[in-house]
């Protein structure tokens, strides 16, 4: 077993209202000044820079996880991570369908940017990721599980998006074996407060901009041996899930 820090909310100038410098490259670059073993990318409803992110955490040793950051129908943020590129891809096309067909405005909302493996700009998202998609919670929570990923509510602790600010509780379904926390000094509060016991309660940095990556100080123990990134990936989706102590 080994104790993993980990990041595993950020976001890449993908999103409109992270900051452009927010590359892969960069990030990675960040994370590994910060001492992260375990990052996460999680753009708003989008997976499009997930590739090169993969590449640059390989390249400084850290295990890379591809993810997204979906906003249900009812404006529930929705940590989605996936064990590889391939099913996250898939996953991307799918709510691509179910994104609101609005065009961003990168005058009012900011940039979304499509990276390549150079850490260079090879287009624009043009359908804006900020939108609410028309995925129910219980509805994006099976499709995510359908393509092999674990998910769990954002920001649980926070107003805006956060599940408990929106529904006023956990609901019974879908079952979260895991939620996160912007603040972990909420975590005994909140437990108490929502009857979280048993519940896995993940701090990640929701990192719009270089300088708050790693700020959440969160770790993780896995089993992985035998090790590579994609054996420590599924098993962080088992954790996740609830499908691995």
């Amino acid at each position: 077993m080994t104790q993993y820090a980990y990041d595993l909310h950020i976001h890449s100038c993908l999103s409109p209202c992270a900051d452009d410098d927010m590359t892969p490259a960069n990030i990675a670059g960040m994370a590994s000044l910060a001492g992260l073993q375990l990052l996460a990318l999680t753009d708003h409803n989008s997976c499009g820079n997930c590739a090169p992110f993969m590449q640059a955490c390989r390249q400084y040793g850290i295990v890379p996880v591809p993810g997204m950051e979906l906003t249900t129908a009812e404006e529930i943020h929705l940590v989605c991570l996936f064990p590889d590129l391939e099913p996250a891809l898939a996953f991307d096309r799918e709510v691509k369908a179910h994104l609101i067909p609005v065009k961003n405005r990168k005058e009012v909302f900011g940039n979304q940017f499509l990276m390549d493996e150079e850490d260079a700009v090879r287009g624009e998202e043009e359908l804006l990721l900020l939108s609410a998609t028309d995925l129910p919670l219980e509805e994006a929570y099976a499709l995510v599980l359908r393509y092999g990923g674990a998910a769990y509510p954002a920001h649980i602790d926070r107003d805006a998006n956060g599940l408990l600010a929106i529904l006023g509780t956990v609901p019974p379904e879908p079952v979260f074996p895991a939620l996160e926390l912007r603040d972990r000094e909420n975590g005994e509060d909140y437990t108490q407060k929502y009857g979280l016991a048993g519940k896995r309660l993940i701090c990640s940095s929701d990192s719009h901009n270089l300088w708050t990556i790693g700020d959440a100080g969160g770790t993780i123990e896995l089993d992985d041996e035998p090790y590579s990134s994609a054996h420590v990936r599924r098993v962080l989706i088992d954790v996740l899930r609830g499908d691995a102590l």
